[in-house]
């Protein structure tokens, strides 16, 4: 297939989980294909895989998109397709979330994710395909789990708004929302203790109707339909990749 044929695709976060299963995808079609990410050596990996360029930048810090977005304009004019999917994760008790923390996850997933998308926006024309990565986390009630989920559940609210602003200038906006996904991310819960995350598999797998994990590679199928010309009639969904959780 090569429905990403020359497209120029910019892949926010594109150098681990879901992003590189992404990216990866993204290349085989025939993107023209930008990777962000804030670890130089996954980047460089990245890069390797895939035959893009690789940039690091950290979506926290919106300007340090301004020069991604100056070498995007530099070498092609444009970005065809945008796919934000930077994100970080805690699970904390209510009782124990304090400011810092609730700021260093919605600066990530929020923020960040947001900026990202304005920023890029002023090279994206009619055809335009945005996609964001956003969390069942958003519509469930898990324990735990309020600063994820508020912030999931206030990109929705963005995505929803970026689609409806932007239909009329032809680009669309769609959110992929998947469910408990084998992805490094998993390890990186600010509040758990290491010997707690397998614990976390386990309960994220009975509650998974499938029995299972989700893996990169089946979230990043979804996105690249949202992406491609084959979507061309949806804007402003959020699809669930999460093994029946929220349908069943």
């Amino acid at each position: 297939m090569s429905r990403f044929q020359d497209k120029v695709t910019l892949v926010v976060g594109g150098n681990s989980g879901i992003g590189l299963a992404a990216a990866r995808d993204f290349a085989k079609e025939g993107a023209t294909l930008i990777v962000t990410g804030r670890d130089p050596a996954t980047l460089a990996k990245a890069a390797q895989e895939t035959g893009g360029t690789a940039h690091r930048a950290d979506v926290a810090d919106p300007d340090s998109l301004d020069p991604v977005i100056a070498e995007i304009r530099r070498a092609h004019g444009r970005i065809d397709v945008l796919f934000v999917n930077a994100g970080t994760g805690a699970f904390v008790p209510v009782r124990e979330v304090t400011p810092e923390l609730w700021d260093q996850i919605h600066d990530v997933n929020l923020r960040g994710c947001f900026f990202a998308v304005q920023k890029a926006l002023p090279l994206m024309k009619r055809g335009g395909s945005i996609v964001i990565t956003g969390s069942i986390g958003a519509v469930l009630g898990v324990p735990g789990n309020v600063i994820y989920a508020a912030s999931k559940a206030g990109l929705r609210a963005v995505a929803r708004i970026l689609a409806t602003e932007l239909v009329g200038e032809g680009i669309r906006v769609n959110m992929v929302s998947p469910g408990p996904t084998e992805t490094p991310i998993i390890n990186r819960n600010a509040g758990m203790a290491p010997e707690e995350v397998d614990q976390l598999r386990q309960v994220m797998i009975q509650a998974v109707p499938m029995k299972r994990m989700g893996e990169a590679e089946e979230i990043a199928r979804a996105v690249l339909f949202l992406a491609s010309d084959e979507a061309s009639f949806i804007t402003g969904i959020d699809l669930y990749v999460d093994g029946g959780c929220v349908e069943l």
